[in-house]
């Protein structure tokens, strides 16, 4: 039994899954690690949250966040137990019934499914804010750099320096122009393998709420952007377009100026996942996050005709490579 599995094993014996079972669960692109507790007698189930501090995870920015969630009447899981010194927490169990697999057995649901997700951003909006950090422009612009100095670099060998510095420039001057005003909680991962369908619940408390714990204050547009413009499955221009009007019926936010922050964060996003998952391929041995790639850059694509971005579109489509197949063989290979 390795170290950490003695000490998960410590903070269990002391709850009612000290008998359990133990069975992993996927991933995601973190460090962290998930096993799923089924105690042999009453057949009741928790997650293990495995989170190593020495990888730079903390549980405590979760636990802060889920229990803000659950104060505002959303679904987030309850915290049974919590080492915070070694990294590990016991949760309630949501279930397996996330969004992208119910879409998956039920495509009729999609409608349904999404008017719920909007409505919780919708509520989570309207909620008191947490005192968080800000995603600002010029955290933004960093992470979107991650484009030049990750996808780019790792294709390439090298990226134009000159290049990124102008987009740098530019585009903290876009986002300070086109993203100002109120901020919000937003969770930043905010898509269908995130939310988990619980339809024995009522209202919001239908869309279980899971990966929030990067959660930062930004501008409303950018959650329902992370949730429409999802790298791992295709939305429809329709629902697209229907979720963005709700959301903005709901609110009563101005129209023109909520599009044009959806499409400049969609731009900020787009850019930085291509970074990050590149980072992922060559720097951490997880090739498989390669295949998403062209998912990402179709979005990309599709923000930049916005006129907002017109001072940025030419110079990006020049400086980052297309995601060929050839390309794409370059990032896995590393």
């Amino acid at each position: 039994m390795t170290n950490r599995a003695v000490l998960a094993e410590a903070l269990i014996a002391q709850t009612p899954w000290a008998k359990a079972t133990h069975a992993p669960l996927a991933g995601d692109a973190s460090n962290r690690r998930y096993e799923r507790l089924t105690d042999p007698v009453s057949g009741r189930t928790a997650v293990l949250m495995d989170a190593p501090p020495d990888k730079n995870e903390d549980i405590n920015a979760f636990v802060r966040m889920a229990e803000y969630l659950r104060s505002i009447g959303l679904s987030a899981p309850e915290i049974y137990a919590e080492d915070s010194e070694y990294g590990f927490l016991l949760l309630e169990d949501l279930g397996d019934a996330l969004f992208a697999r119910v879409l998956e057995q039920d495509p009729g649901a999609e409608r349904m499914l999404y008017d719920a997700a909007t409505d919780v951003l919708v509520h989570l909006h309207a909620a008191p804010v947490l005192s968080l950090d800000s995603y600002d422009p010029a955290l933004m612009t960093e992470y979107a750099a991650l484009s030049f100095t990750k996808y780019t670099q790792g294709i390439l060998g090298t990226h134009d320096t000159d290049a990124r510095a102008r987009f740098e420039l530019r585009f903290a001057d876009i986002l300070h122009r086109e993203t100002d005003g109120p901020r919000v909680v937003v969770q930043r991962d905010y898509h269908a393998e995130n939310l988990i369908w619980l339809p024995d619940r009522e209202g919001l408390a239908r869309v279980g709420l899971l990966d929030f714990q990067t959660a930062m204050l930004c501008h409303p547009a950018y959650d329902l952007m992370s949730l429409l413009q999802d790298v791992r499955r295709s939305v429809p221009a329709g629902i697209e377009m229907r979720m963005i009007d709700r959301y903005i019926k709901a609110t009563g936010v101005d129209g023109h100026d909520f599009r044009t922050a959806y499409a400049v964060l969609g731009a900020q996003r787009n850019l930085r996942i291509l970074g990050g998952f590149a980072r992922l391929a060559t720097d951490y041995g997880k090739p498989q996050y390669v295949s998403l790639i062209p998912a990402v850059w179709g979005h990309l694509m599709r923000d930049l005709e916005h006129p907002a971005l017109v001072p940025v579109a030419d110079l990006l489509r020049a400086a980052l490579p297309e995601p060929t197949p050839e390309n794409l063989a370059r990032l896995r290979s590393q």
